[in-house]
C-alpha cells in the first residue's frame, strides 16, 4: 500500500532538492512509516541548510537510535540542545537533555 503523503513529499524533494521544508516534511512522513534511513538522509539535508530550533535534531536522534547508531543519536541530541538554547527554547532543551540522559544510562 502506498502512502500518498510520503509520495507527495518525495515528488516535492525530487523537483526541488534544496527546499529544506520539503525535506523536513519528507523526513516526518518517513518517520511515521518507520523508514529510518530515508528519515536520516532527509533530516541531515534539512539540518545542513536550515537553522533548526532543536526539533529536527530530536527527530534525527530518534531515527539514528532506531538504526542502532547510538553515538550519532547522542550527538544529534547535543546539537539539538544547543540549538534549542540558542533560540530560547528551554523546555525543548530540557526534553532533549532528558532523552540524552536516558540514552547514557542505557550505555
Amino acid at each position: 500500500m502506498t502512502n500518498p503523503r510520503l509520495e507527495s513529499f518525495r515528488a516535492m524533494v525530487a523537483s526541488n532538492p534544496g527546499n529544506p521544508l520539503a525535506r523536513f516534511g519528507l523526513a516526518n512522513e518517513a518517520l511515521k512509516a518507520e523508514l529510518w534511513s530515508e528519515a536520516v538522509d532527509n533530516l541531515q539535508a534539512y539540518l545542513a541548510s536550515y537553522d533548526d530550533e532543536g526539533n529536527g535534531y530530536g527527530r534525527l536522534a530518534q531515527s539514528l537510535e532506531r538504526m542502532g547508531r547510538i553515538e550519532e543519536a547522542r550527538q544529534a541530541l547535543r546539537d539539538g540542545i544547543a540549538a534549542a538554547y540558542r533560540f530560547g527554547h528551554t523546555g525543548l532543551a530540557n526534553e532533549l537533555s532528558a532523552r540524552l540522559d536516558e540514552m547514557e544510562e542505557i550505555a
